[in-house]
């Protein structure tokens, strides 16, 4: 009876907060625990208050565009191990006091902008194994807090440096199990993923998969030279069409002109060989450094030719002139002209 009785109570309760039959409510840690339920959407009537929304490992293949309307002070929302392959734009927008997002473990092929709109308080976002082969420019309107960014176990080919610089505050980042192209599209990476950790950011680095040459090396690693033929990188219009003329001709495996495995670690980006900028400079330096020092070495030349010349010239004279009365056989007083003229 007793049993029963507690039953009745906590049936009540249940229904008092409206907490869907298939789920757990607790008042006290304002969490709703639906997890391994068979969900193929969110849940109706989950009590209004609940912080904390556990739906992993359901079946949930959308969600609707006002799905969390009635739970707005959510904090940590788990959808991990689920069946969703798209999420729309503005899905999250009513969730102004979500932290945590876990979407991990989904079918998710593309993040459009600004799927993540309105979420002024989002710390972290887990985007990790998924099928993603595009982010996108922008995660959305005020989510400029995110502190911790996971794109692990992924398509990705390229990520959009643009959208890293749009979260000011991240401190963690992690790109482990993506097939990143390190050529030309991945230039603006290179130089914010150095940045960030110059600042102090954490990690696991971006190891590329192609082209051939580059597998399996640390993006870091790549010497700068090697983007040196990259189209110029102001005019964000010729690098959109760059970046999907580069896919088609990677998307086909190829090889250098001339057969070598080298060659192809060019192409997409580099059409033809062209003297890199920094031994270019270094050979300027070294012309203007020898020419300086050729110009010195050929006055000092010059002056000690000039003084020879003369020193010759003065001493020829002397010999010329001074022997001259001895083979003379005239009278002493001839020499008095000559010895008074170098007085």
């Amino acid at each position: 009876g007793n049993w029963l009785l507690v039953w009745n109570v906590i049936s009540l309760a249940h229904a008092a907060h409206g907490c869907p039959d298939k789920c757990l409510c607790y008042t006290a840690s304002k969490t709703a625990d639906c997890k391994n339920r068979g969900f193929t959407e969110i849940p109706a009537r989950l009590p209004p208050e609940i912080q904390i929304l556990q739906l992993q490992n359901n079946r949930i293949w959308r969600i609707n565009q006002n799905a969390f309307t009635a739970t707005p002070f959510l904090k940590i929302l788990d959808l991990s191990n689920n069946s969703l392959s798209s999420v729309a734009p503005g899905a999250f927008q009513k969730l102004r006091y979500l932290q945590v997002l876990n979407l991990t473990r989904n079918l998710i092929h593309y993040i459009e902008n600004k799927t993540f709109s309105f979420l002024p308080h989002l710390k972290e976002l887990d985007l990790s194994s998924n099928s993603i082969i595009r982010m996108p420019e922008t995660f959305g309107n005020s989510t400029g807090n995110i502190t911790l960014l996971s794109v692990k176990h992924n398509k990705l080919q390229k990520m959009e440096r643009i959208l890293l610089e749009s979260l000011p505050n991240l401190k963690v980042v992690l790109f482990k199990d993506n097939p990143w192209q390190c050529t030309c599209n991945i230039f603006g990476l290179k130089l914010w993923l150095e940045s960030f950790l110059y600042r102090g950011g954490i990690s696991d680095g971006i190891i590329c998969s192609a082209p051939g040459i580059r597998k399996g090396k640390d993006l870091l690693r790549v010497p700068y030279e090697l983007f040196g033929a990259c189209p110029a990188r102001t005019a964000p219009v010729q690098l959109a069409s760059s970046h999907q003329h580069g896919f088609e001709q990677r998307s086909s495996p190829k090889h250098g002109p001339h057969g070598e495995p080298g060659d192809s670690g060019r192409a997409g980006c580099e059409p033809k060989a062209r003297p890199r900028p920094v031994s270019l400079r270094h050979a300027i330096a070294t012309v203007v450094i020898t020419g300086v020092v050729c110009g010195i070495v050929c006055l000092m030349m010059l002056a000690a030719a000039v003084y020879g010349c003369a020193y010759a010239a003065i001493t020829a004279k002397y010999h010329k002139e001074h022997p001259a009365p001895a083979r003379q056989h005239g009278t002493p007083g001839q020499k008095e002209p000559f010895e008074s003229s170098l007085a």
